[in-house]
């Protein structure tokens, strides 16, 4: 068992927290792990959730998303997994890829570079954004679109 698990104390607002990641079915912000946990312990702090969520982040518990200029979002899947973002709207998704194997063995030999941490993500549109931009009068160009001709 990883060390950092072992030293880890189950306390009732970990837990609660955990539950509610977990019950989000998405990637939520802090804040809205608070939210949702403030129903069930109404004295608790958005300080004590954020610092309880990055304590469980540094013990392998949770998966903390930094993600490029958005606010960070946690993950009940702390396993290395890849994430699909949508441009318009910031939803964020998990990516199913057959193989990621030869990516992250790959990833580990950078030369002299000691790899911290692994970050890809993937830049689209989300359903409803595409079903939006398709029936949309006169069909606009795709973000990606435009950016390729900058």
């Amino acid at each position: 068992m990883d060390q950092r698990k072992q030293t880890f104390r189950m306390t009732r607002q970990r837990r609660f927290i955990l539950e509610e990641l977990h019950n989000s079915g998405s990637h939520p912000t802090v804040d809205e792990i608070y939210e949702r946990v403030r129903r069930r312990m109404p004295r608790i702090s958005l300080g004590t959730v954020y610092r309880n969520l990055e304590y469980m982040a540094s013990h392998g518990l949770v998966g903390k998303l930094d993600l490029y200029g958005r606010q960070k979002r946690f993950d009940i899947n702390s396993e290395l997994h890849y994430h699909i973002r949508c441009d318009r709207c910031g939803a964020l998704a998990d990516v199913e890829l057959e193989s990621t194997a030869l990516l992250n063995e790959a990833i580990k030999y950078t030369g002299d570079y000691e790899v911290l941490e692994i970050r890809l993500e993937l830049l689209g549109l989300c359903p409803t954004c595409r079903k939006n931009r398709d029936s949309a009068e006169g069909r606009f160009p795709s973000d990606l679109e435009q950016r390729g001709k900058q």
